[in-house]
């Protein structure tokens, strides 16, 4: 299985939406965080975020398919570079692809100083994440008595 990031730009930013909102709605429908679920979000919050001017929004491509999205925030200084979102399709999912996602985004933006959130009851993104060597910063971030946002940094 050939996993690759390939850096998307604004003209992809339908797509982007579109496969967000496949992914993330389970997600959505669990934990009704309609005001920050990226599910739930319109495609103009996509055509914002490419608009940040330290936003890298890549592809993840399974043997040529896209199979998710990853964005990274690097302003190229000394803040946290950030994950935010990180999505795999359903289909694509269970297949350490989110894994593979992260240490490539590691190698092209470097592998220190890096900060992400994640839903604290979603014990298999908590497993990811500390797998992969993030460390909870011990700040959590209470949306509703459903779902509760936990901090991590590397």
């Amino acid at each position: 299985m050939n996993i690759e990031l390939v850096r998307a730009s604004l003209e992809d930013a339908e797509v982007i939406w579109k496969m967000q909102r496949i992914a993330f709605a389970e997600l959505l429908e669990r934990y009704q965080d309609f005001d920050i679920n990226p599910g739930n979000e319109p495609l103009e919050k996509v055509q914002w975020r490419f608009s940040f001017p330290a936003t890298y929004f890549y592809f993840i491509r399974v043997d040529g398919q896209n199979a998710g999205a990853i964005r990274v925030i690097d302003h190229h200084d000394d803040s946290p570079k950030k994950i935010s979102p990180l999505f795999v399709l359903p289909k694509f999912q269970g297949k350490s692809i989110a894994q593979a996602a992260i240490r490539e985004a590691e190698r092209i933006h470097g592998s220190d100083n890096w900060c992400l959130d994640t839903i604290l009851q979603e014990k298999g993104n908590c497993h990811l994440y500390e797998k992969m060597g993030y460390r909870q910063t011990g700040e959590t971030r209470v949306i509703n008595d459903r779902l509760t946002l936990v901090f991590y940094k590397k």
